[in-house]
């Protein structure tokens, strides 16, 4: 029994298209832009909450650890809400879904503007993550059925602008509305927001058609959120754990690492036992190569990107002295570039397959990525802003047409699986590098600054340490060629994987 996806022989005939033009068409267009605005609040959420943590600190007399909560909380109601929601969608309909999703997401920023202690406002958060943490995988499951698996690579580069502009955007809208008004503002700006993509998704989405309710995976429910959550939260509380007792093997981290990483393991047997025929997350999916291969490589590089893109902000505010505003400015070159290059990658991945795309995409990163070893205290911004750039170009051809080679192969009912599937190898992999970056960091400042030597030369050794953990970064991005060229370097064919499998 084999897994490959194999192109048609030849005369044989040609698949019907005429359901779908070469180009994207205005139906798709609108609904793809449903999804955008989903995407942009709940990924610009949390790049601007991450500003307003020394805010926070001064407004609640807190702790840094303290007000970590407020991230962390939010991470863990994703962990726990992403799971269900393949279930969910083909359950209730991915428009009903959606709409409670934007619905739950847009109350929970109100509560959070109105949050009088910190405690309230970590509870709140919780609140909006539970709505946030549907909005990415139900996006890809409504657009990848909008589009059709032969245009899924242009649809996923429209969905990858939010996912890479929002770690850029963050810091400066965060940081202008800190600066301009009040905390209470990185809240209250999704309420518009909230409200237009709610009327947006009544209007232009398709109507449900729900089939019969498969069974719900009550085990795995019980295994697998639970699991998710404890284990995100150990690798979370590593950083703080180094830096406030020396050591990442406390027992909080290895208590609900150790518990999360049990919970998931109980998981894998029995999402693919026979006894179970719809498991919460369908592990099954993994008789695809190409979905296993873009999984993969898909986890690698988050775990890169994630835990680079933490230390640039760090940098520029840190070393250069920047504030928080000027330092997501100095980022807008790795959009900019990004923004030029993915539509391209998106149009190219339908037409010659993703494989070549990602390739491409991989190499100009670790260029880019790897002029960052070099760095100083003193290093010429027009050079930091052009590989930036430089590194932009390549990831606008990298994230989005990994996720696309994957979607492309599944038929209609097993996309919000797939969705899902991504997206929490996706979270896991962004928890995974920003613990192991700050570490890397915190080592590497303890090891190597000598804080009672002058100013510039703690800029100096703060800079070289900098530089060394961008190296890793540009390696652990290089060993993504590995699982990418296992991906399709020509047009992806549809292939059900639950048949490959025998399910």
């Amino acid at each position: 029994m084999t897994t490959d996806l194999q192109p048609d022989p030849p005369g044989s005939p040609a698949p019907d298209d005429s359901a779908h033009d070469d180009k994207l068409d205005r139906a798709t267009l609108v609904v793809a832009g449903v999804v955008v605005l989903g995407a942009i609040m709940s990924i610009l959420d949390i790049t601007v909450v991450s500003v307003a943590l020394e805010t926070f600190q001064r407004e609640f007399e807190a702790t840094a650890a303290q007000v970590a909560w407020t991230m962390t909380g939010y991470t863990l109601a994703l962990a726990t809400v992403i799971p269900l929601t393949g279930w969910a969608a083909d359950r209730f309909g991915t428009k009903r879904l959606y709409l409670a999703a934007v619905v739950l997401f847009t109350l929970g920023s109100a509560l959070c503007a109105l949050a009088s202690s910190l405690e309230v406002l970590v509870a709140f958060r919780v609140v909006q993550g539970l709505g946030g943490g549907m909005l990415m995988p139900l996006g890809m499951t409504i657009l990848t059925r909008a589009a059709g698996p032969e245009r899924v690579g242009r649809v996923m580069a429209v969905l990858g602008v939010p996912m890479l502009l929002g770690p850029i955007l963050g810091p400066i809208v965060g940081g202008a509305l800190i600066d301009a008004a009040s905390w209470h503002w990185i809240f209250l700006i999704n309420l518009p927001i909230g409200a237009a993509a709610l009327v947006y998704a009544f209007r232009v989405l398709p109507k449900d058609e729900v089939e019969p309710s498969e069974t719900f995976d009550w085990l795995g429910v019980l295994l697998l959120s639970p699991g998710l959550a404890a284990l995100l939260f150990g690798i979370s509380s590593i950083p703080e754990a180094r830096m406030e007792d020396g050591t990442m093997w406390t027992f909080e981290v290895v208590a609900f690492s150790l518990l999360g990483i049990l919970l998931v393991a109980g998981f894998v047997p029995w999402a693919l036992s026979h006894r179970n025929a719809h498991p919460l997350v369908d592990l099954r999916l993994f008789g695809n190569r190409t979905l296993t291969a873009a999984v993969i490589a898909n986890t690698v590089f988050c775990i890169a990107f994630f835990g680079a893109g933490l230390l640039f902000p760090l940098y520029f505010q840190g070393v250069r002295g920047e504030d928080a505003l000027h330092a997501g400015l100095l980022l807008a070159p790795q959009g900019l570039g990004a923004m030029l290059t993915m539509p391209v990658a998106g149009v190219l991945a339908d037409r010659i397959g993703p494989g070549k795309v990602v390739l491409t995409g991989i190499v100009v990163i670790v260029i880019g990525l790897g002029a960052f070893s070099t760095l100083g205290a003193d290093t010429s911004y027009l050079f930091l802003m052009a590989s930036l750039f430089v590194m932009g170009l390549g990831m606008g051809g990298t994230m989005m047409p990994m996720m696309s080679a994957a979607l492309a192969t599944l038929k209609a009912h097993t996309i919000a699986r797939g969705s899902t599937l991504m997206n929490i190898v996706q979270q896991v992999a962004a928890s995974i590098g920003t613990a192991v970056f700050t570490v890397l960091l915190t080592n590497g400042v303890q090891n190597k600054v000598n804080l009672q030597a002058a100013p510039g030369v703690v800029d100096s050794q703060r800079a070289e340490v900098y530089g060394d953990v961008f190296l890793v970064g540009a390696v652990l991005t290089l060993l993504v060629l590995v699982p990418a060229f296992f991906l399709p370097r020509r047009k992806v064919a549809q292939v059900d994987p639950t048949v490959l499998v025998g399910h």
